[in-house]
Order: C-alpha cells, then structure tokens, then sequence
C-alpha cells in the first residue's frame, strides 16, 4: 500500500505544481484584462467624444442654414421695400425685417454658443485621445512581458502535464480515483504526513490508533475531519519520494 502511495505522492508533487503555474497564469491573464480595461475604458470615452462632436456639428450646420436663410429673407425684403411707395406697406415690411433681425440674432448668438461648445469638447477629445495614446505607449513592454510570461507557463505547463500522465498510468486505479476525486474538491494537497499525531492537511490532533494505522501502511487511512489520506513520513517505503517531510525526530536510546 505505501508503495503505491509513493507513485500518488509523485503525481501530487506535479499536480501541486499544475495549479501553481494555473493560478499564476489566471493573475497574468487578470493583469492583462486590467490593462485592457484601461484602453478599453479611454477607448469607449473617445468614440462617445467623438459621436458628441458629430452632434454638434451636426447642429452647427442646421443652424448655419437657418442664419443664411434669415439673411436671405431679410435681403429680399430689403429689395421688396425699394420698390415700395406707399407708406403702410414700407412700415409693414420694415416691421417684419426687424423680427427677422431679431431672429438671426438669436440664432448667431446660439450658433456661437454651440462653436464654443464645440472647441470645449474638441480640447476634451484631443485630451483623451492624447492620454489614449500615452496608454497604449506605456504599456506596450508590460503586455509583452504579461504574454511572453504566459507563453512560458504554457509551455512548462505542457511539459508537467507529460509528466503527470506517465506517472498516473503506473498509479493503482483505484487509489488514483480516490486521490483525484479529493484533488477536485480541495485542490490543495490531499495526501499528507502525520507529524505531531496531527493531520498536517487540517492540523487536528490524531488518536494514538489512527496514527498506528497509518504507521502500519496496510491499508488507506483517511482523516476523519478532513478526509485527506495519510501516510507515514518516517516510513521506509516512502523513502526518496519527492515529498515534503519534517525532520526525524531521534528515538530515545532504551
């Protein structure tokens, strides 16, 4: 029985491994994310900037068209009351050409609140898309490093994973199924020495049979509290695994 523990405690080792570089991969790839979060998030405010701008604009011209034709109404008016000779008539169109003024003076007084407008938001725009840029610069090294450093855990990743499988296909079956089924629930170690007459998975104190049991090594031993398997360090059978072990303590001398 240790024996095949051996083989398990080897795959644990690997596996250990595995979710080490998985996890430093998923901060890599958070890391990532943020930095695209940050160009993303200047990105959208721009295109927003920029479709606001577009909106003014548009507005700029309709009330451009609306001055010219105020103008042009007042021009034609003016060329209406050269020709006039009765007085009732000249008064009349001279009343309606200062309505007309009044209106294309509103209307420029508008059209200049919207051009200043439109230089405010075209400074916000050149501010953003500056700072946009800036961004981009900036963190050109630090997404090279960020996928360079994935690519390599990849590749590492791929070379345990070899690893790993060669040695489950010499691991009894059915203790790899026990191993792998706590694997996935604890995705922690789940294979563990008793050290102090405790688990060192869940560190609860052991009873004197227990750790008999587990001494013996006749048969699987699994903690009450926490369920990982345990084993023996000081065991013979377990010795040259490439496991995580305290020191001996001495046995005192009879």
């Amino acid at each position: 029985m240790l024996k095949a523990l051996n083989i398990i405690l080897e795959v644990q080792e690997i596996a250990m491994q595995m979710i080490q570089l998985m996890r430093l991969k998923s901060d890599r790839q958070k890391d990532l994310a943020n930095i695209n979060a940050v160009k993303g998030d200047l990105l959208g405010q721009t295109e927003a900037k920029q479709l606001e701008i577009s909106e003014i604009k548009k507005i700029i011209r309709m009330m451009e068209g609306d001055v010219s034709d105020i103008k042009a109404r007042i021009k034609k008016l003016e060329g209406q009351q050269n020709v006039i000779k009765k007085v009732d008539e000249f008064n009349a169109l001279s009343h309606e050409m200062s309505q007309a003024d009044r209106e294309r003076s509103a209307k420029e007084q508008r059209l200049s609140d919207h051009y200043d407008k439109l230089a405010a938001e075209q400074e916000v725009l050149k501010a953003l898309q500056e700072n946009l840029e800036t961004t981009v610069e900036n963190n050109k090294v630090l997404e090279t490093e960020i996928n360079e450093s994935i690519s390599r855990i990849n590749i590492e990743g791929r070379v345990l994973k070899s690893q790993h499988d060669e040695l489950v296909t010499q691991a009894d079956p059915e203790i790899y199924r026990i191993y792998e089924r706590l694997l996935r629930n604890k995705r922690d170690r789940v294979v563990v020495p008793i050290e102090n007459r405790c688990c060192s998975g869940c560190h609860i104190m052991l009873t004197a049979q227990d750790e008999n049991l587990v001494r013996k090594g006749e048969r699987i031993v699994f903690c009450e509290h926490c369920s990982r398997i345990h084993y023996w360090p000081e065991s013979e059978a377990l010795e040259g695994a490439n496991v995580p072990t305290k020191q001996r303590r001495r046995r005192a001398k009879v």
